[in-house]
């Protein structure tokens, strides 16, 4: 019997159409780790670079708002870290108009098909699945997604018992982590830059792009 901790942050945008701002794809992504060791590390880290005065002043690490002497500390100290990275990418065009009639619906998909691939390989029927994703938005929506990660768990998983949560992304370093993978991911995707990718492609175990033998775009 295993304890294993699932991480999850989405990158993109629920803005379907090709004005500016919105992203192409969005990247559902997953961190599974067994021990919260990598967490520890990011959060010794916090306290190295608050001592050299060279921290993000709001404390927790954010990709998309550090600094790049930031970033290559941060992939620095992930490098020997182990930790499974499992993503699903939608590019959104190629969305029906049923699946994205709302938000909630759409993510519930991204989950679904995210679940529904990662679960099975992650947790056997003996394991403990905790599933944290970080909060979105308002209370109704968070009440609304968190809803929807656990319904789709349940339905996916094959763990003894499942678990999930809702937290900030400034409370938890492993969702932090999460958002650090997420960031690289979509960089790769939506701009073809892969710096950072390649600082964790080693880590990555599955990274599904859920239509790409769709061929129709709906915008």
């Amino acid at each position: 019997m295993s304890d294993l901790f699932v991480f999850a942050d989405e990158a993109g945008n629920f803005d379907f159409s090709r004005n500016v701002g919105a992203s192409r794809y969005f990247i559902l992504t997953t961190v599974t780790l067994t021990d919260p060791l990598a967490g520890a590390e990011l959060l010794r880290l916090r306290h190295r670079l608050l001592a050299e005065g060279a921290g993000p002043d709001r404390g927790d690490f954010h990709a998309a708002e550090d600094q790049q002497a930031v970033r290559d500390r941060v992939f620095a100290v992930l490098a020997p870290q182990t930790f499974r990275v499992d993503c699903t990418l939608l590019e959104k065009s190629k969305a029906m108009p049923h699946v994205r009639s709302s938000n909630a619906r759409f993510y519930k998909v991204a989950w679904f098909y995210h679940m529904k691939h990662v679960a099975p390989l992650i947790a056997g029927p003996g394991d403990l699945l905790a599933v944290v994703g970080a909060s979105l938005g308002e209370r109704k929506k968070q009440k609304a997604f968190r809803a929807a990660i656990l319904d789709v768990a349940f339905q996916t998983s094959r763990a003894a018992k499942t678990q999930v949560a809702c937290w900030s992304a400034s409370c938890d370093p492993c969702l932090q982590i999460a958002d650090y993978c997420s960031w690289a991911i979509q960089r790769k995707w939506e701009r073809g830059d892969t710096r950072s990718y390649g600082l964790i492609a080693a880590k990555i175990a599955s990274e599904y792009d859920l239509w790409a033998g769709g061929t129709t775009h709906y915008y």
